[in-house]
């Protein structure tokens, strides 16, 4: 069942799984994807959050001694996924040890309310990091323009970061700007370099849904060839990027200090479109130093028929330039779909999230004793 998964470790990508919920930490669930399906890491976010603790199991009893402290919700929804993160981060604890830092990391978002504010993007890393308590924690911080100098900064304090929300090239460049900055400022302030670990996390299946959409709605032969290309070529070249950027001379005197490569991570990598292939942002996104991080329907199809075949990025970089111009040519702008993208995507989390605050207010009255 694993071979597939197997294979694509050995390849130099680290499966991560894109969920958390108290019940896979209490049954066992997450210690037997550790021990079976290659899992090395966990990334949460607002969504993933607000189902687990909507679904309610397991949650209860915390959410009645919450409600018996009278604590604000936003308290509540702290604990609560503070406690889990916390949990987790123990379960990947030999993960962590055995690789020095780089896997067995668990990520948690700050508030994505404050996205565009740097300053509370600031302080809600320094918090988090300091409520979790745990080395193996990635802080997720949105690659919004205000997000940019608050992952320096927060670089700059020695507190690991998962970079999200990431859609464009352009951004990207400026995320991985911003992790140099910050390792600067580290190695400036006396900070251990070998200590901060960093990923960029950029999506995919989302870049195709919204491509997709505008190629349909234009309906010629040669915008239908296109479909299902625009993602996977925007990561490839991202991935040049990362080459780039990791190469220069400005990051190997920061390597030469102990400074860790901020590894490109492949988000939203559930298929999105029945006529595409489950397993296609596995098999065509293998590349060396990177993580794939999959909900668990797509780690369960790599592991039943994933196609592992090598490396799957390197050496279609001009095919993949070529396929973004010739979806430009059609007149649709890459510019407007990234930054529609980022828009949506910080709009569905602070959705999640106000949900989340919504339902849990909700158990906390229902639970509150009797005046």
């Amino acid at each position: 069942m694993t071979d597939a998964l197997k294979r694509l470790s050995e390849e130099g990508v680290a499966i991560w799984l894109d969920d958390l919920s108290r019940k896979r930490i209490t049954s066992g669930n997450l210690s037997e994807l550790i021990d079976d399906s290659h899992v090395v890491g966990v990334t949460t976010n607002p969504s993933i959050f607000q189902k687990a603790i909507a679904g309610g199991d397991g949650y209860q009893q915390q959410l009645a001694d919450l409600a018996a402290r009278k604590v604000t919700v936003e308290e509540a929804i702290r604990m609560i996924t503070t406690a889990d993160v916390r949990d987790a981060a123990d379960i990947l604890r030999p993960v962590f040890d055995r690789t020095d830092g780089q896997d067995g990391r668990v990520s948690i978002e700050v508030d994505p309310r404050l996205a565009h504010n740097t300053p509370a993007t600031i302080a809600e890393a320094k918090q988090l990091a300091w409520l979790v308590d745990r080395p193996n924690t990635l802080i997720k911080i949105p690659a919004t323009k205000a997000g940019l100098p608050a992952i320096a900064e927060v670089i700059g304090l020695g507190i690991s970061v998962n970079v999200t929300l990431i859609f464009s090239l352009e951004r990207y460049r400026a995320v991985m700007d911003a992790y140099l900055t910050g390792l600067e400022k580290a190695k400036a302030a006396g900070q251990d370099l070998s200590l901060i670990h960093s990923v960029a996390s950029f999506f995919v299946s989302r870049v195709d849904t919204e491509i997709d959409k505008r190629l349909d709605a234009l309906g010629t032969e040669e915008a239908k060839a296109l479909r299902g290309k625009a993602a996977l070529a925007n990561a490839r070249l991202a991935y040049q990027a990362y080459e780039e950027v990791f190469s220069s001379d400005r990051w190997l005197a920061l390597e030469k200090a102990g400074a860790n490569k901020q590894r490109p991570l492949w988000a939203s990598t559930g298929v999105k479109d029945p006529a595409y292939k489950d397993t296609l942002y596995v098999d065509d996104l293998v590349a060396p130093n990177t993580v794939n991080t999959m909900p668990e329907g797509t780690l369960e199809a790599a592991a039943d028929h994933g196609r592992i075949t090598g490396d799957t990025v390197r050496g279609t970089y001009e095919q993949a330039r070529a396929e973004l111009d010739a979806v430009a040519k059609l007149g649709i702008s890459y510019d407007d779909v990234v930054q529609l993208l980022e828009d949506e995507g910080v709009e569905k989390f602070e959705a999640a999230w106000n949900d989340l605050l919504k339902s849990t207010e909700a158990e906390l009255k229902r639970l509150a004793p009797e005046a």
